[in-house]
């Protein structure tokens, strides 16, 4: 087993995972006032709240897009397993051929995600990620990762619009019956949650009329999982796609470095 962990701006998923199974998933809080020995005992907790002994992992790796706290995850993780994580990042060996004005500048969140997807859907592919910005990227029926789209996350948008507008309340995120809402919240809520629907719906149009051809969707996220059920298009939801390219990533380059 390895720990895999993606770091995001909101939360950190921890996960513990090999070739049969995902053992765990869980996230914490991204806090940039948190030193590495905090970190390493939230690590820590998890490991012991699913039982997991120490000796049965054997390596780490890290996709983060907060450089800043890069180290200080990274020496969090070597205090509990005592080994080195990997980070994704220049250098690594994906497998991935990126056709992007600056391939360096693409998210290691988004490569990640990518890598996992070819290995289990046909190409060509769209992949959404939905956290704090939603993502969409696409990878082309030659399996290049051509580029894609960024939005603002669900949870970017409702509180944009509690904060903005004084008579609108800050409320929780749950999908309305029907889309036609009958008081405030409803509204609020079928606007942001049918609204976000439609506008990945009209941005799968939109991309696979430039590639010519359908895709296979594939997504995951926490919030995923509230949006793709009342898609029109046909969304395969997958909470561990991350965990699993990180595995891959982890795989392909322990066996250059042991080589």
């Amino acid at each position: 087993m390895i720990l895999a962990i993606d770091m995001g701006n909101t939360n950190i998923v921890i996960g513990g995972i090999d070739e049969n199974k995902t053992s765990f998933v869980e996230r914490i809080t991204t806090n940039p006032s948190k030193t590495d020995i905090e970190y390493a005992v939230n690590i820590k907790d998890i490991l012991e709240i699913y039982q997991i002994p120490l000796g049965e992992i054997e390596g780490a790796v890290l996709s983060s897009v907060v450089p800043p706290l890069n180290g200080t995850l990274l020496r969090a993780v070597e205090k509990i397993i005592k080994k080195k994580p990997l980070l994704v990042g220049s250098g690594m060996k994906t497998g991935l051929n990126i056709l992007m004005d600056n391939p360096k500048t693409v998210g290691s969140d988004l490569i990640v995600d990518a890598v996992a997807a070819i290995q289990e859907h046909p190409l060509p592919i769209i992949i959404i990620d939905m956290g704090t910005a939603t993502t969409m990227s696409v990878v082309d029926a030659a399996g290049n990762y051509i580029g894609g789209v960024i939005l603002p996350g669900l949870k970017v948008s409702l509180d944009s619009l509690s904060g903005k507008a004084a008579q609108l309340p800050y409320i929780s995120l749950e999908t309305p019956g029907k889309v036609i809402g009958k008081n405030t919240i409803d509204c609020m809520r079928s606007g942001i949650i049918y609204g976000n629907a439609a506008q990945i719906d009209g941005i799968i149009d939109r991309m696979e009329q430039e590639l010519g051809q359908t895709a296979s969707i594939v997504a995951t996220g926490g919030l995923a999982r509230l949006i793709t059920p009342i898609c029109r298009h046909k969304i395969v939801y997958d909470d561990a796609l991350l965990l699993k390219g990180l595995l891959t990533l982890y795989r392909r380059n322990t066996a250059v470095r042991h080589r």
